[in-house]
């Protein structure tokens, strides 16, 4: 047998050696095709979207409470969550507003009588003599202090009122309420055109009989309360 020659087998280790390369690199994308699964990466790795979902929650936006079916008034089929922000006239009966002949007026004072330099501190007392609740303006734009002596009518509360406010209250049947923030009479006569200024006309102490009026909402005291300045 004759003696290859030493190019045959450098050809003979070099297609050995291709075919060993090609296959390691056929063995190679097999292994990295059956790990990766590139095809499959649209299908499984999207999210599904739930069956509950809503074609308004898959969009991004936030759904809004829908109105509610039942008619206001009407009661509804399930449990209530709660009171109704407006009651129904079954549930609170309409309230009027009060009348003269049901209401009484009286001016408080904080005492009866006044130490040299002791401001009084006037007040507004309301009771309710009518048999159901009432309502009545109990606003500083209605209310009014008049202190008098005699004919000579000191000081009225509205001639340098600032910032007078209206506000509605409830005053229930038979209760007698009190106002918690007096009025205080600085003893000066008052007068529209003098509020700006300190040496308005001090009112004479030496035991001085003054006589308080009040009304407010319209309702004006029975009688006027007296207070001794000294």
């Amino acid at each position: 047998m004759p003696r290859q020659s030493a190019a045959v087998y450098r050809r003979r280790r070099l297609v050995m050696m291709v075919a060993l390369i090609v296959l390691v690199a056929v063995v190679g994308v097999s292994v990295w095709l059956l790990v990766s699964r590139p095809w499959a990466s649209a299908a499984e790795t999207a999210p599904q979207p739930s069956p509950s979902a809503s074609p308004a929650a898959t969009d991004g936006a936030t759904p809004s409470a829908s109105p509610s079916d039942t008619p206001t008034g009407e009661p509804s089929d399930g449990p209530s969550d709660g009171p109704s922000d407006e009651p129904t006239a079954e549930e609170t009966p309409g309230i009027v507003a009060c009348e003269a002949k049901d209401v009484v007026v009286t001016a408080v004072t904080d005492a009866e009588t006044y130490a040299a330099g002791q401001l009084p501190n006037l007040s507004i007392s309301l009771t309710n003599n009518g048999p159901t609740d009432c309502t009545i303006d109990v606003g500083s734009s209605t209310q009014r202090f008049t202190v008098s002596s005699g004919a000579d009518v000191w000081w009225r509360s509205t001639d340098c009122q600032e910032n007078p406010s209206s506000m509605i209250a409830t005053l229930s049947a038979g209760a007698t309420v009190t106002s918690k923030v007096p009025v205080v009479w600085d003893r000066t006569r008052s007068s529209v055109d003098t509020c700006a200024q300190e040496n308005r006309p001090r009112a004479p102490g030496g035991g001085s009989s003054y006589h308080v009026a009040v009304e407010i909402g319209g309702f004006a005291a029975a009688s006027t309360t007296q207070i001794l300045l000294y």
